[in-house]
């Protein structure tokens, strides 16, 4: 019954979307659904040519082939002329024999310098694709967190695949199409005013008429496609979030307003792709036009040279042949211009991203971080995200080689933001962090990171083995340090009982392990680097009682001679630790040492009202359910 209630309604649904498709196609004037830019065209266009240094020989290449590939097409005319006048005319077969042979000759050639220079212009092309692929991949692993958090994943995408696609057509066929139209609209005009001027010049004053149709479509068609490709931004972004969020869209049964939410985006799409239409198919005859009227005019001013015997017959035919060849080219301009035009808004979009500037790079002069202890010392820090509230307002603590420090607070207390500020993830807005009293500030962002193991309260794996997991950040361990680190995290025993042991693929952020498991790959991740500072948000929040004992176990000893920071969720954390700090709306509010006489946990049971209440509310039902 399901199945048929299901169906009943899936004709409604497309109706509505044939009719969003319909309004859609009939509005002239639909709303971007952002807000266009028009930065310099000239700029980008040299830009994305560029990219062809490195490959000129195969672009000279190219153009000379285009070159001699026009030249045959120009003096074909010139054979044609001399068939008719004096073959046909003449009576000359030899003549009509040798045109003929010289003609196949002719298309031969040009076949073969169609296909080197396509070949050339191919490989050209598809090297500079490489290149900016590469150098947006370069560059997006180099911009700071804070880059990424007012980036959509979908918008990247797009532009890494799609807009770079566009660049590379720029930088191949449509410039080398520009250049054939160029040369060949002044190679036909010089041939066609050295057979006859007066003709030539009457045929002439069509061009000036379809350039200027085609270029005034190429001006208003790049902000229309810089929109289309922002709509594909924000539809890519939507089918990737859906993608990413399956499960939890099932789990909520949101799969008909997920629907709905995509097909506005795409109905977007479709709606801006039709106006594109539209103004294609209004240019293009309007182009035909005027190349008709072209050959209108050498017909009847041409006919009556050849009536008075001022043009020979064999003339008017290569005239008529130049005219196709004139008019053919220059009528694609518009095409050809609307693809640079494309190329050159996707050439926009992806400069921004070469252009995007990191809020954390390395200073001019910044050295390498040597070997450290690991005393840690935040002097006043305040931080805020893109320039708003402080998140952080004035954190200054000290932790020494080796301590543990635990923090503690609400929600939004702004634990997550002080461990961030270690590794250099953002920058803090006032004060500064010393490492064994040096600013980090001052040396390379990856010495820095290579001293401190990082995992995350998002675990994250790759579709890799669990060997290459392990290894992320030490590809070249051995066996023995892989297996160790995973022994030490207590993950050891259940890889082994994986079908293929360390060699089982996990699947896309490591779907097919469970929560308890790939946390404990990502500490062993982790230790394989044998860090000197240690950082834990959240480590073992999400496992069983039993599996965080060993866990917890295996990090006493592992932390020992390593400064780290946990973000605290759990009494036994809490009880070990050197230091506690409990925050509040990004303050330290209350802070817990130990000492010989009594642990950090309990001066703050006594000094802090705040810590009590965490204690009494989270901590202590722990405390009696592991009694029990």
């Amino acid at each position: 019954m399901a199945t048929d209630t299901t169906a009943g309604k899936r004709p409604a649904k497309e109706n509505t979307r044939q009719s969003t498709r319909r309004a859609g196609a009939l509005r002239a004037d639909i709303p971007a659904p952002i807000q266009l830019r028009r930065p310099g065209g000239w700029q980008t266009l040299l830009r994305c040519l560029g990219y062809l240094r490195p490959y000129w020989p195969y672009v000279v290449g190219a153009y000379l082939l285009l070159l001699l590939n026009n030249g045959i097409t120009m003096s074909m005319p010139l054979i044609i002329r001399s068939i008719v006048d004096k073959g046909i005319g003449g009576g000359q077969v030899g003549t009509i024999q040798w045109g003929a042979l010289t003609l196949m000759c002719l298309t031969l050639a040009r076949g073969i310098c169609t296909f080197f220079s396509g070949r050339w212009t191919e490989v050209s092309s598809q090297s500079v694709a490489y290149d900016i692929r590469n150098a947006i991949h370069d560059k997006l692993q180099s911009l700071s967190f804070s880059y990424h958090d007012r980036s959509e994943t979908g918008q990247l995408l797009a532009r890494a695949v799609g807009d770079v696609d566009r660049v590379r057509f720029l930088a191949g066929r449509s410039i080398l199409r520009l250049m054939d139209v160029t040369v060949l609209t002044i190679g036909v005009s010089v041939s066609m005013m050295t057979m006859n001027l007066r003709l030539a010049l009457l045929t002439l004053t069509i061009v000036p008429f379809l350039a200027y149709g085609a270029l005034d479509f190429g001006r208003r068609f790049r902000p229309l496609f810089r929109a289309i490709r922002q709509q594909m931004d924000h539809l890519t972004t939507r089918l990737e979030q859906n993608l990413r969020g399956s499960r939890i869209v099932t789990a909520f049964a949101q799969e008909a307003a997920e629907v709905e939410r995509f097909d506005r985006e795409n109905a977007g799409v479709f709606a801006l792709n039709m106006t594109a239409s539209r103004m294609r198919s209004l240019n293009l005859p309007l182009l035909r036009l005027i190349a008709s009227v072209g050959t209108i005019l050498v017909l009847f001013y041409g006919g009556r040279l050849v009536i008075q015997e001022q043009l020979t017959l064999g003339e008017l035919v290569a005239f008529t042949t130049y005219v196709g060849q004139l008019v053919a080219p220059v009528r694609r301009l518009g095409w050809i211009i609307a693809a640079i035009a494309q190329s050159i808004a996707s050439g926009e979009r992806v400069f921004e991203i070469l252009d995007a500037k990191s809020e954390v790079e390395d200073r001019p002069g910044a050295r390498q971080l040597g070997k450290i202890r690991g005393q840690v010392r935040f002097q006043h820090i305040s931080f805020s995200y893109f320039g708003r509230h402080h998140v952080l307002q004035d954190i200054d603590f000290e932790a020494q080689p080796g301590q543990v420090v635990a923090l503690l607070g609400a929600t939004g207390s702004g634990k997550s933001s002080v461990i961030n500020l270690i590794p250099r993830f953002y920058d803090p807005t006032e004060g500064g962090i010393a490492i064994d009293g040096t600013d980090i500030r001052e040396v390379t962002v990856n010495s820095l990171r290579e001293q401190i193991g990082i995992v995350l309260q998002d675990t994250t794996l790759f579709a890799a083995t669990i060997r290459e997991n392990i290894a992320f950040g030490r590809p070249e361990a051995s066996e023995e340090d892989i297996v160790a680190a995973a022994k030490a995290a207590s993950a050891h025993e259940f890889i082994l009982q994986l079908p293929q042991g360390y060699d089982t693929r996990v699947g896309e952020r490591g779907v097919t392990l469970s929560g308890g498991q790939k946390q404990r790959i990502a500490i062993a991740r982790a230790l394989l680097n044998d860090p000197r500072i240690l950082i834990l948000d959240d480590a073992t929040s999400s496992v069983d009682t039993e599996t965080e004992a060993l866990i917890q176990d295996a990090l006493a000893r592992l932390m020992e001679g390593r400064t780290s920071f946990v973000i605290a969720q759990r009494l036994s954390t809490i009880r070990q630790a050197d230091q506690v700090l409990v925050l509040e709306k990004g303050r330290i509010v209350a802070r817990g040492l130990r000492t010989a006489e009594r642990t950090a946990h309990e001066e703050l049971l006594q000094t802090s009202g705040l810590y009590a209440e965490i204690y009494h509310r989270q901590l202590r039902p722990q405390e009696l359910a592991q009694a029990g």
